[in-house]
């Protein structure tokens, strides 16, 4: 989990150039111009400082655990790598390689250093190079992960420069296990849960994010960060039960989804008309085209973090502090914020402390609790109140049904009475009472697919050219319902 920024830029510290988690997120380890630091991270309150050099340039910084080795490679040398002791305060040894080194990923039995066309796999043990992968798709970004498990040692590394294919590597055993076509698009993310079971990956596009089983690299989950506009996500991080992904971005938010399978039977057993409706919109995506198919099973955002920063990379790690949940967030603006996670609810995490990673011009490193540094945050409300407006016609915004960084928000139908009421709750079934008699037609669309409901307790369903009929479900309630199809235009 690395991020690293080549020059300064408009709120970037000055001097910081690269961050990243050890193995199991007890540690941050940031380099600067300056020299580079390791950081404990297993307080809230304190950043302790473990060790400091005063080497300069260091773009690439890499501790093994909570162990006393540390990689380091500095712009000075960018061809050679460094392995010290930091607590004996000796070098280990150094290796120089032909070109650039990119990126550096160890675990308790490979050291992996990736070149922009070509990977080096070294024993850990005695730094002996046990096998060279030359010819690799360009690489020009670094792009490799290798799983914290050093009974399979896994490593993913790109396997095209044109699309998005990832090559599962065997580091221990020292062949291909497979290759998964993860994405259309080329890759820019990829990393493995703790145990080398399931690897996530997001495209250049960072509009969806998968994850897949390994060694088979069947398709898990997907989800969907946004659909309005393409970013560039920088870190993808499991939990270390790998329940939780997170996802941070060049935007403002930082997206955590939740790994869980979702059980038909709930949805089957319940007598709502909201369960019937969903059991409709099912049966209507076996006749869509694959792309909308698989957007409508696409899971959104459990839980978010809005950052009050713009543009700038970071790393973002999910980690047990004290026997609770949080979100790590080391930011190249010099500052690792620290978050709460509900693990139950999720929604907006709530931060907590922001600690400053380089010294102010005093040579201090300054700390903020969350009053003093958190940013205006809005009120929770419902997506009706969200959209809800004291005019008769609702703004552009809120008939696009999008958030500000363009993840879709839940519950995309919207009742036409509410953009002038008040808020109320979508997922409430009162706000629904089952109605008898449906006086007019009522239409529902979604992305693309329109259902009618008839006052005789018949059910349409259009996609397309194609017609399905459904018998015995209840009417809805005479209301009016508004929705938005996947071109953001309102339908009535």
């Amino acid at each position: 989990m690395e991020t690293r920024e080549g020059t300064d830029g408009p709120g970037r510290a000055e001097g910081l150039i690269c961050a990243s988690f050890n193995q199991d997120t007890t540690s941050l380890a940031v380099g600067t111009k300056k020299g580079y630091k390791l950081f404990s991270v297993t307080s809230v309150d304190r950043l302790d400082l473990i060790h400091e050099s005063d080497t300069p340039d260091v773009y690439i910084v890499e501790r093994l655990f909570s162990s006393s080795l540390v990689v380091v490679v500095s712009l000075a040398a960018p061809c050679r790598m460094n392995v010290y002791h930091f607590k004996k305060g000796t070098e280990i040894c150094n290796y120089s390689y032909s070109n650039s080194i990119l990126a550096v990923r160890l675990n308790r039995q490979r050291l992996i250093v990736c070149l922009e066309e070509s990977i080096y796999i070294h024993n850990i043990k005695d730094m002996k190079l046990l096998k060279t992968l030359l010819n690799t798709p360009s690489n020009p970004a670094g792009l490799c992960a290798l799983s914290n498990n050093h009974s399979n040692s896994y490593l993913a590394y790109p396997g095209s420069t044109t699309i998005g294919e990832i090559t599962v590597y065997d580091g221990n055993n020292l062949s291909t296990v497979t290759t998964i076509a993860a994405h259309d698009s080329p890759l820019a993310a990829v990393t493995f849960n703790a145990s080398g079971t399931k690897l996530a990956s997001a495209s250049e596009r960072g509009t969806v994010i998968r994850v897949f089983g390994i060694p088979d690299g069947a398709r898990l989950f997907e989800f969907r960060r946004g659909m309005k506009r393409y970013v560039s996500i920088s870190s993808l991080s499991f939990s270390a039960d790998a329940q939780f992904l997170c996802a941070s971005s060049n935007t403002e938010t930082v997206h955590i989804f939740k790994l869980e399978q979702h059980s038909p039977s709930r949805e089957e057993e319940s007598p709502t008309w909201s369960a019937y409706v969903g059991k409709m919109f099912s049966a209507a995506s076996n006749y869509l085209p694959a792309q909308v198919s698989d957007m409508m099973n696409q899971d959104r955002a459990f839980a978010t973090v809005r950052l009050n920063i713009f543009g700038l990379k970071n790393v973002c790690a999910l980690a047990t502090i004290q026997k609770l949940p949080r979100l790590l967030v080391a930011s190249s603006d010099g500052s690792l914020y620290i978050y709460n996670v509900d693990p139950q609810d999720g929604g907006e995490c709530v931060l907590v402390k922001n600690h400053r990673l380089i010294e102010s011009e005093d040579g201090q490193r300054e700390s903020a609790d969350a009053s003093e540094s958190r940013p205006a945050q809005p009120a929770s409300q419902s997506y009706a109140a969200t959209v809800a407006i004291p005019t008769a016609t609702p703004s552009t915004a809120a008939l696009t049904g999008y958030s500000e960084d363009g993840g879709m928000r839940k519950g995309e139908v919207i009742p036409e009475h509410e953009f002038a009421a008040g808020p109320v709750c979508l997922d409430d079934e009162k706000e629904f009472p089952p109605a008898v008699h449906l006086p007019q037609s009522t239409f529902v669309y979604v992305l693309g697919t329109s259902v009618q409901a008839r006052s005789g307790g018949e059910w349409n369903v259009h996609v397309g050219e194609r017609h399905i009929q459904q018998e015995g479900l209840p009417s809805l309630p005479e209301t009016k319902v508004r929705a938005r199809n996947l071109s953001g235009d309102a339908a009535n």
